[in-house]
């Protein structure tokens, strides 16, 4: 069985997308964001680890989900133990959201194990650390102005990263 490092899972999320979500913030980061909003989630063996099972039954019954959003830390750290469960989400037919600290194109180019079999099941990516001196509160569902909302499917079609037009993310 594999287990999956979180700092914890936030069930009826209105801050992390669109709509009801489930949210997993990951456990561990590499990014050390200045500013960051979860830096509990920085160490590498801090929060607790649970059964990709049991994150997967805490979303099947969750039926107002409109979808799930893997937070952190530092999803893609976890990609391949990530896996399993955004093929659960996209099989519900529930959207998947992602943050990363990570740039799309490195993502992409599979510089982070296993992150490219895990775009496959995202549908919106927030890209990019975090920057203090481009915080701003009137970004929807992210927190600086580099920050990109990719429509990682249709970037996976072009091999690019193209910012997503859905009105619920902007």
């Amino acid at each position: 069985m594999k287990r999956l490092r979180i700092s914890g899972i936030v069930n009826d999320s209105i801050v992390d997308g669109p709509g009801l979500r489930l949210t997993v913030f990951t456990q561990g980061c590499p990014h050390h964001c200045p500013g960051c909003h979860n830096p509990q989630t920085h160490p590498l063996k801090g929060g607790k680890k649970v059964f990709v099972s049991k994150v997967i039954k805490e979303i099947a019954e969750s039926p107002l989900l409109y979808g799930v959003t893997f937070s952190g830390g530092e999803p893609f750290l976890q990609a391949k133990t990530l896996i399993p469960i955004a093929r659960f989400v996209k099989a519900q037919g529930l959207e998947m959201a992602c943050y990363t600290g990570f740039l799309f194109e490195e993502l992409y180019a599979d510089k982070v194990p296993f992150a490219r079999e895990l775009l496959n099941y995202i549908d919106i990516l927030i890209d990019g650390k975090f920057v203090l001196a481009q915080k701003s509160m009137d970004l929807k569902y992210k927190g600086s102005k580099n920050q990109r909302t990719i429509d990682v499917q249709k970037s996976l079609e072009k091999g690019k990263a193209i910012l997503t037009e859905n009105e619920k993310w902007n």
